[in-house]
């Protein structure tokens, strides 16, 4: 049985260091955050085509789960009227440095996806990279998305893909190697990758989530650099068998057989 994780999991989980924070933010600086960012979209080129940022001027953005502020700060640039909410007080805080040490301003808060602080229709555009599926109640946080955003309005949220490569290697690793084949991938990955109670969904499960509430939804895997072993792995997963996968990992064959399977759900469409 999987325990159900609550929300001070999740927020003390990801108060000890914001998604990419120990790997990729060397300092708390101006050129620190440059560099992070630098290093998030090369390892991710895929989120600016997605985030649109270029599309956002003048408009009413939120993003849920702001982390470190890169997508953030590319909002604040384009001159969107820029919203953001964290569960942690320590993404409030990167967020809020970086943009202040780039002259930028956002309306920044302490919140939980689940019950957004925000009146029915009030953005243009709401984006949340990586978030939801962090959520105890993931359908609720992506309801209360589509409620906060008004009628005509865009979003592009990305979730995890459940039949994805990074699924099924946490799977061989902590399922299959300790003589546990039937371990289900929601134990994995609830278990095993980031925040208690990480969630990942098929296709059809995220339309279902989406449907509702929108108009000509648009969903795409996106194989990353974690199914592709093509960078570090999270601090939670190291080791020898690991560095020699990364040496002999058949790219090539991946990129072109299994490119449904990325670990990204990238969902993007309409409020109704």
């Amino acid at each position: 049985m999987i325990a159900q994780a609550t929300l001070s999991d999740v927020r003390e989980f990801w108060d000890e260091a914001s998604c990419g924070e120990a790997l990729l933010l060397a300092k708390e600086t101006d050129a620190g955050y440059a560099a992070q960012s630098a290093e998030r979209y090369r390892l991710e080129p895929y989120i600016v085509d997605f985030a649109n940022w270029a599309e956002m001027s003048g408009k009413q953005v939120l993003e849920i789960g702001v982390g470190l502020g890169s997508d953030h700060e590319q909002f604040a640039r384009a001159g969107a009227d820029l919203t953001g909410i964290d569960l942690t007080p320590r993404a409030i805080e990167h967020s809020r440095r970086r943009l202040a040490l780039a002259g930028l301003s956002s309306d920044l808060k302490v919140g939980n996806a689940e019950a957004l602080p925000f009146a029915d229709g009030s953005f243009d555009h709401v984006y949340s990279w990586g978030v939801l599926h962090h959520s105890p109640d993931t359908p609720k946080a992506i309801a209360e998305a589509m409620r906060v955003l008004r009628s005509g309005g865009t979003f592009a949220i990305m979730i995890y893909n459940k039949w994805s490569l990074v699924g099924l290697m946490l799977w061989a690793r902590y399922g299959l190697a300790r003589g546990r084949p039937l371990t289900s991938l929601k134990a994995i990955y609830a278990r095993h990758l980031e925040s208690p109670g990480t969630k990942a969904y098929t296709h059809s499960e995220a339309l279902a989530m989406i449907a509702p509430f929108a108009d000509h939804v648009a969903i795409r895997a996106e194989l990353t650099h974690g199914d592709l072993l093509s960078s570090g792995a999270g601090q939670r997963h190291q080791g020898r068998i690991l560095d020699l996968a990364r040496r002999v990992w058949p790219r090539g064959l991946l990129k072109r057989f299994a490119a449904n399977n990325g670990l990204f759900l990238l969902i993007s469409g309409q409020r109704i």
